[in-house]
Order: structure tokens, then sequence, then C-alpha cells
């Protein structure tokens, strides 16, 4: 089955989701109270190619198994790219890659913002040289098949995490995170609010450094929910 592109995501989201990152926006899904297993982190396995890779945009769904990529192609070519990150069911299938650095090149050349896919890749070195954010299980050098149709933008499952057409996807070296196309700008706001809270937290910390350096009195360290939890804690 392939359908039709998701709708891409506005800018303005896309833009306050990269100056976030992804554990800031898993203690927004927290902090927001919705009900997102495990606040839409993939599991800890799928993790990028390279330290330092990082991306944003608009989930473009991709569904196979037993190292067949030829859906992968399908959506290499036959669907629009700009501004999308492909996210393939792969099953975690561990005997054969899905793609090297053929389809990833091909990937980046059209316009995608990067691939995860659960399932191992190949051309580590290849992929390093391109820049190209991919996120995967590993590698395995042993080639993919090129079998069947699958599926193109329907809901899927990577990484543990459910993930549907026009989601945000949004990778760093810590991994990746998806926040449902519904929630995007309430998930955003809760995260900004941590956000602010942890900028406190480090000025906070640089201020008990240098005082502690200088031999001034020293400010409290410790924040207050830590303190108000040792008050009950103590008998």
């Amino acid at each position: 089955m392939i359908n039709n592109c998701a709708e891409l995501i506005e800018k303005k989201y896309l833009d306050r989701a990269g100056n976030l990152g992804v554990a800031l926006l898993c203690d927004g899904v927290k902090k927001s109270g919705l009900d997102i297993p495990n606040c839409g982190c993939m599991d800890a396995g799928i993790m990028p190619v390279d330290r330092g890779m990082t991306m944003v945009g608009t989930a473009l769904t991709v569904e196979t198994r037993e190292g067949d990529n030829f859906p992968i192609h399908l959506a290499s070519y036959s669907t629009p790219s700009e501004g999308y990150i492909m996210v393939i069911d792969g099953k975690g299938y561990s005997h054969k890659a899905y793609f090297g650095d053929l389809i990833m090149g091909a990937c980046q050349a059209v316009g995608f913002q990067g691939m995860v896919i659960d399932g191992y890749t190949r051309d580590r070195d290849g992929n390093i040289e391109l820049g190209f954010p991919v996120y995967s299980r590993g590698f395995m050098p042993n080639g993919p098949i090129k079998k069947e149709e699958g599926n193109v933008n329907t809901e899927i499952t990577c990484g543990g995490i459910r993930v549907c057409p026009g989601d945000l996807v949004v990778g760093d070296s810590d991994g990746v995170c998806v926040i449902p196309c519904a929630y995007i700008e309430q998930i955003l706001d809760m995260a900004e609010e941590k956000m602010a809270y942890e900028l406190e937290r480090r000025r906070t910390i640089d201020a008990y450094k240098k005082a502690k350096q200088n031999g001034t009195e020293l400010p409290q360290l410790a924040p207050q929910w830590v303190l108000d939890m040792i008050g009950k804690n103590i008998v």
C-alpha cells in the first residue's frame, strides 16, 4: 500500500523543536501528562551512525521486513521528499542491511532530512562522509534483497514507538523521539518551560562554583523540590 505524504509541519515548529533537542522534548511529553508511551522516545538501540548527527522533520513512513529494501526505494524515488524524515519499520531484522550509502546519498540529494530504521545498515564510513543523518540498530555488511512493495505512509512501529505520517521526528546524539502531530505545540510549550528551568539551574550551579572558588557565601545548590522531598523523608 502506498499512500500520499502527510502535510509538512510548519517551519516555526521545526525550528523550536531543533532548538530543544530530544531530551527536552521527552521531558515536555512527561510534563504535559499526555499518555504517550516512553514519552515518545524510541528504544535505546536506535542510535545515530555518527555522534553529532541531528535531524528535525516530518515523518514519512515505510514498512518492510526480512531485509527487503524495495519499499525504501519506492519511498526514495516516488514520493515528495523535501522536509521529510523517512522512518522505516524493518522489524528489527538483523541478518541483512536494509541499505547503505547509495540510498543514503540519493535520499540526501532529493531532500530528505534524515532516515531512521528499526533494522541495520551498512557502509558506515561512507555514511559519515556524506554527513547525512541516519539512525539504526547497528551495522551488517550482508546486503538487502528486493522483493515486495511493502507499505508507504501507513501507521508503523519503529523502535517500540508508534509513528504516523505527519508526526514530528527529532534525532540527536541521545537518540530519536516522535511527537504526534496533534500535540506538537502543546509539547513544545512544555519543553520550553523545562528548558528555562534548566537554564536557571545552570546559572545556580555556576554561581556556586564561583562562590566556592572565591571563598564567598555559597548559594543554595539543591533545588527546592529536592529539599522538600528530603524534609518529608527525614524522621
